[in-house]
C-alpha cells in the first residue's frame, strides 16, 4: 500500500479554499487531509468487517483447531488460560471491568493514536496508518485459513452438535454472564459477527500498534507507563473473558511487527527528502487552510 492515492503535493491557497478542509503539510511537501483520512479508515473498516464475517468457518473445524492450539500450548508449558480465568472469576468487579475494556478500549485507543499522530507527528502518520491497515487486513487471512473456536465456546454442546462430548474445559463466557456493552449471545451480534475470528487476536495486534506508535513519542513517565501497560492489560483481558488463547495474542503481536516492516517499505508520504527553505531550514509540518488545486 503506497500513499500515491492518499497525498498530494503542496499547492498555493486560493480565495475559494475553505478552512473546514484544512490539511497538514509534511516536511517533504506532501499533504494529508483529515477528511480523506477518515474516508480511508471507514473503507478499511467496512472491508474488514465484511470479509471477516463472510469467512466464518464451520464449528467442527474451529473446534478441531482449538484443540490443536491447546496441545501446542501444553507442549510449550503455557496452557494456563483456565486457571487464569478461574482466579479472575473470584472478583466480579474485575470481570465486569474486563468486559467493558474488551468491548471499547481498542476502538478508543486506536482512534486516539491516529488523531495524536496526525496532530503532533504528521510525518509519521502515514507510516502508522499503513501499518494499521496492512495488519488489520492481513489478519483476515488467518481468520479464513484457521478458524478458531475461542475458549468461551469450547463447552457449547449445542453449537458443536456433540462433537465436544467427553471434553469439558469449564470456561465461562463472561460477556454472557456478566454486565457488558454487548454479547456474542445476542442474535443480532451473532448474525453480523464471525465468532471464530480469533487467530490472530487483533485486539492484541491493535494494542501493539498503539505501543510502537506512541511509546517513542509521548514524553511523560505516566503516559509511557500507560502505553506499555495497554497491550499487557489487553492480553490479560482477552484471556479472562474467554475470547482468546495466549498464542492468539502472540500471533497478533507478530502480525503487526510484520505489518510495520512492510509499511516502512511502501510508505512515501513524510518519508522523503525534506524541503529546505532559502534560509537552509526544514519547512515545518503546519496546517494548510485549503483543498489542493
Amino acid at each position: 500500500m503506497t500513499d500515491s492515492n492518499f497525498t498530494t503535493e503542496v499547492s498555493d491557497d486560493t480565495p475559494t479554499q475553505r478552512k473546514i478542509f484544512a490539511g497538514r503539510t509534511l516536511s517533504d511537501g506532501k499533504k494529508l487531509f483529515w477528511w480523506r483520512e477518515i474516508l480511508i479508515v471507514i473503507v478499511v473498516d467496512v472491508v474488514y468487517e465484511t470479509i471477516r464475517n463472510l469467512s466464518a468457518g464451520k464449528p467442527d473445524k474451529a473446534y478441531e483447531n482449538a484443540l490443536l492450539i491447546i496441545d501446542w500450548q501444553r507442549n510449550f508449558g503455557i496452557w494456563h488460560e483456565q486457571a487464569v480465568q478461574n482466579f479472575a472469576l473470584n472478583y466480579t468487579p474485575l470481570i465486569v471491568f474486563a468486559n467493558y475494556f474488551y468491548g471499547s478500549v481498542y476502538i478508543a485507543a486506536t482512534l486516539f493514536t491516529l488523531v495524536f499522530l496526525y496532530s503532533k507527528f504528521p510525518d509519521d502518520y502515514s507510516l502508522f496508518r499503513n501499518t494499521l491497515a496492512i495488519g488489520t487486513l492481513c489478519g483476515l487471512i488467518g481468520f479464513a485459513l484457521f478458524p478458531l473456536m475461542p475458549p468461551r465456546l469450547l463447552d457449547d454442546t449445542i453449537l458443536l452438535n456433540g462433537v465436544n462430548a467427553g471434553n469439558w474445559f469449564g470456561f465461562v463466557d463472561t460477556l454472557v454472564e456478566y454486565p457488558t456493552f454487548w454479547s456474542f449471545n445476542d442474535e443480532t451480534i451473532k448474525s453480523i459477527s464471525n465468532q471464530f475470528a480469533a487467530m490472530p487476536s487483533l485486539h492484541c495486534g491493535w494494542a501493539f500498534f498503539t505501543l510502537i506508535a506512541l511509546l517513542p513519542r509521548v514524553k511523560s513517565r505516566w503516559a509511557k507507563t500507560l502505553v506499555v501497560l495497554y497491550p499487557i492489560m489487553t492480553v490479560y483481558v482477552v484471556v479472562i473473558t474467554g475470547n482468546h488463547y495466549v498464542l492468539d495474542a502472540v500471533a497478533g503481536f507478530l502480525l503487526f511487527t510484520v505489518a510495520y516492516l512492510i509499511a516502512r517499505k511502501v510508505t512515501r508520504a513524510g518519508r522523503g527528502r525534506p524541503i529546505v527553505t532559502s534560509s537552509n531550514s526544514v519547512e515545518p509540518a503546519v496546517s494548510n487552510n485549503g483543498l489542493p488545486s
